[in-house]
């Protein structure tokens, strides 16, 4: 996958199935307002992260990435070095190239997540339940330690560091104020679903954030919606991750 021709600096997400990006249609939108006619960014939609290191090689370029499911945590092998943040977090969604030709990577999921979630909450927020085990759990959980919320996962099964669906019930609920939807239930096209929670628990004192942006209100952000929880989808995350990404590489 070559892009030479594109203008002297080049920047890409990395993904799979990724033609629904934000992050393309954003940068290119904020080239275009800016009037930095000699940036681009293109999407990089890899079979498997085997075929990362060919990125590279062909697009000599590159200037930054973007890192999006389900690459955030497999292609940190590929990378010289990590920031202090992102290997205690153990996924990277951000990657600089640096001057000496080194791939530097952050996690920069964490600083969204947090600036996103930071003006919902109230006192009575002091435990969340996070959805999913992938790379961007992992930021999440990092920005809600940061935040002084205790947090726990969810997952299908059962291990020793996360619980499953079944066990989840009203005590829970009256638990765990903070619901996150860090899986890909949801997604467009498949808006129908959502994860399998007892949603008649959810009440006012609740906050449903789902890292999902497409559609704008999933299935999930309804259904807690319609019980008095506070939603947020993950458009404003995406944005500020963004931002944060656009100031690494410009450092």
């Amino acid at each position: 996958m070559e892009h030479n021709d594109n203008p002297k600096k080049l920047f890409g997400l990395l993904g799979r199935n990724i033609d629904y990006s934000f992050s393309r249609k954003y940068f290119t939108e904020r080239f275009e307002k800016d009037e930095q006619h000699d940036f681009s960014y293109v999407n990089f939609d890899l079979a498997d992260i085997s075929e990362f290191p060919s990125i590279i090689k062909n697009n000599r370029n590159l200037k930054g990435l973007n890192v999006t499911i389900p690459y955030k945590e497999s292609v940190i092998p590929f990378l010289d070095k990590m920031s202090v943040n992102a290997e205690k977090i153990g996924a990277v969604n951000t990657i600089k190239f640096t001057k000496k030709g080194y791939l530097k990577g952050y996690n920069t999921d964490f600083y969204g997540f947090k600036k996103a979630l930071k003006p919902l909450l109230q006192p009575h927020h002091q435990k969340a339940l996070i959805l999913g085990t992938g790379g961007a759990s992992k930021g999440v959980a990092f920005a809600l330690e940061q935040l002084g919320i205790l947090y726990a996962f969810v997952s299908r099964q059962a291990t020793e560091n996360t619980i499953d669906y079944n066990r989840i019930n009203a005590t829970t609920f009256d638990n765990y104020q903070i619901i996150v939807n860090c899986t890909p239930i949801g997604t467009s096209p498949d808006i129908e679903k959502f994860p399998d929670l007892p949603y008649q628990f959810f009440t006012d004192k609740h906050i449903a954030f789902d890292l999902i942006y497409n559609p704008e209100e999933t299935a999930f952000l309804k259904k807690a919606k319609a019980n008095g929880a506070t939603i947020k989808n993950g458009y404003d995350m995406l944005v500020f991750q963004a931002e944060k990404s656009w100031k690494i590489w410009n450092e």
